[in-house]
């Protein structure tokens, strides 16, 4: 199983070998164009990651945290002068452990997939459902499924 974003149809799909088994509208970062770069640009990001975290108690009815930043992302990061060495080192250790990466970078991190409302794109750079479809996604989702996130 995996699970695609769509993030010009504002759209999350579930995929079981290779079919699409569940379509769901989703909101966005506010500023939804443009992967995400840095912590505070309110974008959502874009690439291939796995579910890190299940968290029953988040704020936003149940939460599925990503490996963001990725080995990608951390490489663009420190090319671009974003992230240091010791910065970008901690994040490909833990990715390459299949660990959750620092959240504490200047790229950001804590991104996740959470109920709450998907009418209209209002995180910080995570992906929103309504609860229902959380529910659901929650009960299908494991630890290190692929994400993939595209523009």
């Amino acid at each position: 199983m995996r699970i695609v974003v769509l993030k010009s149809l504002r759209v999350l799909e579930v995929y079981c070998g290779g079919e699409p088994v569940a379509r769901m509208h989703a909101a966005l970062g506010r500023d939804a164009f443009g992967p995400k770069t840095r912590e505070g640009d309110q974008r959502t990001p874009e690439g291939v990651y796995a579910v890190c975290v299940k968290n029953a108690g988040s704020k936003y009815h149940l939460s599925l945290g990503l490996n963001y930043p990725n080995a990608a992302d951390a490489a663009r990061g420190l090319a671009e002068g974003i992230i240091d060495q010791a910065q970008y080192d901690a994040i490909v250790n833990k990715v390459s452990q299949r660990l959750r990466p620092p959240w504490d970078t200047p790229m950001g991190g804590e991104i996740m997939i959470h109920g709450g409302g998907a009418r209209r794109d209002w995180t910080a750079g995570c992906i929103a459902l309504d609860d229902a479809s959380m529910d659901y996604l929650w009960g299908i989702v494991e630890i290190g499924m692929e994400v993939e996130i595209l523009p």
